[in-house]
C-alpha cells in the first residue's frame, strides 16, 4: 500500500469517525428521553430545573427545582398520559437545598404528563415550561445486553459512513465494509435491539407491521438498504450508487431521534 493510499485511508476513517460522533451527539440532544433542563427568572427569583423524561419502573421519578430564594410556592400538576384521569396536584418539599416532588412509578411503557406551576404573590400560577413534559417508564435492561447493543449500533454507523466514503473513492474494500455494516446492524438492531425492548417495554418488536415504533422501523429500513447494496455488488461488481445510497439512508435513520413514536400504554383502553 502506497503512502498516498495510507493517508487517504486515514483521512476517510477520520471523516467516518467525525460523522459517527456527530450522530451520537445529535441523538443525545434530540431524543425524547433527554431530560428538560433550564433556567427562568420570575419576580427577581432565579429558578433552575431538571425535569426527567425517562425513568426505570419501580422507582418514583424525581422532579427538581433550585430557587435563589423562597416565595414562588411550586406545585406539580400531573396525570397519566392517554388516560381519563383528572389532573392532580402534588406539593414540592425542600430537601438538601432543593425543591423536590415525585411522580409515581408506572408499568413499562406507561407515561405521565406533567407541569411545574409557580405561584407568585402578585398573580395566578404560571407554568415554568411552555409545554407539558412527558415522562416514560421502562424496565431495567441488563448492562450485558445494553452495552453490546449500543456498541454494535454505533459501530454500524461508523462502518456505514466508512463504506459510503470507500465507494465514493472506488475503494476495493467497499464490499467487505458493506458486509461488516450489515453484520453490525443485524447484531445490534435486529437481534439485541428486540431483546433490549423486551426488557424495557415487554415487547420484542413494535414496528411495522404490528406498530409504528420509528426505532424498529428505521433499523429495518437501514438493514434492508445494505442487503440490497451487497446484492447489487455481488450481481454486478459495481454498486457505487447503491452503497452511497445505503450510507445516506443509514445516516438519515440515525438522525431520527431514538425512541420516537416508541412503546406507550393507552390507559383508556386498559380501563375499558
Amino acid at each position: 500500500m502506497s503512502e498516498n493510499t495510507k493517508n487517504q485511508a486515514l483521512l476517510l476513517w477520520a471523516l467516518a469517525i467525525i460523522i459517527t460522533l456527530s450522530s451520537v451527539a445529535w441523538q443525545r440532544m434530540t431524543g425524547p428521553t433527554h431530560p428538560v433542563n433550564g433556567k427562568n427568572v420570575l419576580e427577581g427569583i432565579t429558578i433552575s430545573y431538571h425535569f426527567p423524561t425517562s425513568q426505570n419502573t419501580g422507582t418514583n421519578a424525581e422532579v427538581e427545582l433550585n430557587m435563589s430564594k423562597p416565595g414562588l410556592n411550586p406545585s406539580l400538576k400531573w396525570k397519566r398520559y392517554k388516560s381519563n384521569d383528572e389532573w392532580r396536584l402534588s406539593p414540592f418539599m425542600k430537601m438538601n437545598g432543593k425543591w423536590v416532588a415525585h411522580l409515581p412509578s408506572q408499568p413499562p411503557a406507561g407515561k405521565i404528563i406533567y407541569q411545574v406551576l409557580l405561584a407568585p404573590a402578585s398573580g395566578k400560577s404560571v407554568s415554568i415550561t411552555e409545554e407539558p413534559i412527558i415522562i416514560r417508564f421502562k424496565g431495567a435492561v441488563p448492562a450485558s445486553i445494553l452495552f453490546p447493543h449500543i456498541l454494535f449500533m454505533f459501530t454500524a454507523m461508523l462502518m456505514a459512513s466508512r463504506t459510503g466514503l470507500a465507494a465514493y473513492v472506488e475503494s476495493p474494500f467497499a464490499l467487505r465494509y458493506s458486509l461488516l455494516t450489515g453484520l453490525f446492524l443485524m447484531l445490534g438492531g435486529l437481534i439485541l435491539g428486540p431483546i433490549v425492548q423486551k426488557f424495557a417495554f415487554d415487547a420484542y418488536w413494535t414496528g411495522w407491521p404490528w406498530g409504528h415504533d420509528l426505532t424498529d422501523n428505521k433499523t429495518a429500513v437501514a438493514f434492508l438498504a445494505w442487503v440490497l447494496a451487497v446484492w447489487r455488488q455481488k450481481k454486478t461488481g459495481n454498486a457505487k450508487i447503491w452503497i452511497i445510497s445505503a450510507a445516506v439512508i443509514t445516516l438519515a435513520v440515525y438522525l431520527i431521534p431514538h425512541s420516537a413514536l416508541g412503546s406507550e400504554l393507552d390507559y383508556t383502553q386498559m380501563e375499558q
